[in-house]
């Protein structure tokens, strides 16, 4: 396997991570010329996630060092290829998760490239051509146009960011589920964190009754009066819980750390859904009886297509949702992410590329 091929001639600088230790440093690093199909962006804004750690960390055992972390990636076009489409030089842009999928499958041919077996990670995975991609902790991206979506030009830039993962991440269960065209529903949502905040503000800006489900008492102010939501159960409080048995239609659970999911599928109604999108280190333990005597369903889901990820953004746009953020610069990177590994931001850290002059 190759780092990079002969047609990798454009030096970029970046910020990687080398060993274990998931220290962020400096490096520069070459892309593949821009071609036919391609768009060059120059990177703005890059959200971190709390995947990126575990890949700087190789907590997954999967990470291929150096990696270059960054799948909330926001620029602008500098270069597009002959055979592009609908993006021209100056376009405001944002590349998520993908980089590429087999195109032919039923699932490409669907708008869920997400599932498609051959889809290539945006960083730490083998492109076409044989090489190791890298993400958006770098100044410049070559990125294929039919993984690109468009920013509306009423999103801010670099609070749009966290959008291209968090927000599609939240989004996609919800229009599955009816709950983004048909309002009126009682929704939940485990977990007040870079997912969850976005959960209720999609879910209050479809016109639905939203309760969150956290283990902290003191995210029920943030909750309701900084976010709008409707409900706060304490999920260690049994009066609580009981209290709001079989009353929610739907639940989304965003926690990635391992917790109990019996008294959660307790709170849905009959026929109700709980809906996984956090991943926890451990399997969880599902309970029978909840679903058998409820007739309930626990599903789970990542990301979404790109017809759907330009959807959510249009619908962004519309209701003015945008991710709660602390912007960094560079040299803060290794900071924010020993913060993130503490749960220490509200709700999201986001890069600002464009402010390093100097790598």
């Amino acid at each position: 396997m190759t780092t990079t091929t002969p047609n990798h001639t454009v030096t970029v600088s970046g910020w990687a991570a080398h060993d274990t230790s998931g220290k962020i440093t400096p490096y520069t690093f070459k892309r593949r010329e821009n071609g036919v199909n391609d768009v060059t962006i120059k990177i703005l804004y890059c959200g971190i996630c709390h995947t990126d750690l575990h890949y700087a960390k190789d907590e997954w055992g999967i990470t291929k060092y150096p990696v270059v972390p960054g799948h909330e990636i926001i620029g602008v076009i500098t270069k597009t290829g002959s055979d592009v489409q609908g993006f021209k030089e100056g376009d405001r842009v944002g590349v998520g998760c993908m980089a590429a999928s087999c195109l032919d499958c039923e699932h490409c041919k669907t708008d869920q490239e997400n599932y498609c077996d051959k889809m290539v990670l945006i960083y730490n995975g083998i492109f076409w051509d044989g090489s190791i991609t890298y993400g958006g902790y770098s100044q410049l991206i070559i990125a294929d146009y039919r993984y690109v979506v468009h920013i509306p030009e009423s999103l801010p830039m670099d609070a749009a960011a966290p959008l291209l993962c968090a927000g599609i991440t939240v989004f996609t269960p919800l229009k599955d589920h009816d709950l983004v065209a048909t309002p009126g529903k009682k929704i939940g949502v485990v977990g007040l964190g870079g997912l969850g905040h976005l959960a209720v503000k999609f879910g209050k800006a479809f016109g639905h009754h939203v309760t969150v489900i956290s283990t902290s008492p003191s995210k029920e102010a943030e909750a309701k009066q900084r976010l709008g939501a409707d409900d706060f159960i304490i999920s260690s409080n049994p009066k609580q819980l009981q209290d709001a048995r079989r009353s929610l239609d739907f639940i989304l659970d965003t926690v990635s750390g391992d917790h109990p999911l019996l008294p959660i599928l307790e709170l849905l109604k009959i026929n109700g859904t709980l809906f996984l999108v956090g991943a926890p280190d451990k399997p969880l333990q599902l309970p029978a009886f909840p679903l058998i005597f409820g007739k309930r369903a626990v599903k789970g889901g990542i990301i979404g297509g790109i017809k759907e990820t330009q959807e959510m953004l249009d619908l962004c746009a519309k209701y003015n949702i945008t991710s709660d953020i602390e912007v960094i610069t560079p040299d803060k990177i290794n900071e924010a992410i020993d913060r993130l590994a503490k749960n220490d931001v509200r709700y999201r850290f986001v890069i600002d590329i464009g402010a390093a002059s100097s790598v």
